[in-house]
């Protein structure tokens, strides 16, 4: 189904709140990410940083249940329509990791999305 070998194992996975239509995150996850998805009914990924398999929400408890998969046409992406639990998904302590714009100087500026939590009070320091 999803061509994993075009990207060296990898896939793009993009994740959107089924309800509202918002992007939440983009991630990776290799072929056992994927099959360990669709089992569980939970989001995992492949950290290409400390290359292992993780669960969304594996240490703040807000993870993310599938309601849809879709592939796109050349079978190396998917977008994963989830119900996000908890409320946020950003590490930072947003709703999504997009809570920053590019401004006309080309700077990095929040877009007024408060945060939701504290992450030293979830991951400690």
């Amino acid at each position: 189904m999803l061509d994993f070998d075009k990207m060296g194992g990898l896939i793009p996975a993009i994740v959107q709140d089924a309800a509202s239509g918002e992007v939440l995150m983009l991630a990776y996850m290799n072929r056992e990410a994927f099959d360990r998805t669709r089992s569980t009914g939970k989001m995992h990924f492949f950290s290409r940083s400390k290359n292992r398999l993780w669960m969304k929400g594996e240490t703040s408890g807000h993870v993310q249940e599938v309601v849809e998969i879709r592939v796109d046409c050349d079978d190396d992406a998917a977008l994963f329509r989830v119900r996000q639990v908890g409320g946020a998904t950003c590490h930072l302590g947003y709703r999504s990791d997009f809570f920053r714009s590019v401004d006309a100087q080309g700077r990095l500026a929040p877009n007024g999305v408060p945060k939701l939590f504290d992450p030293e009070k979830v991951y400690g320091s």
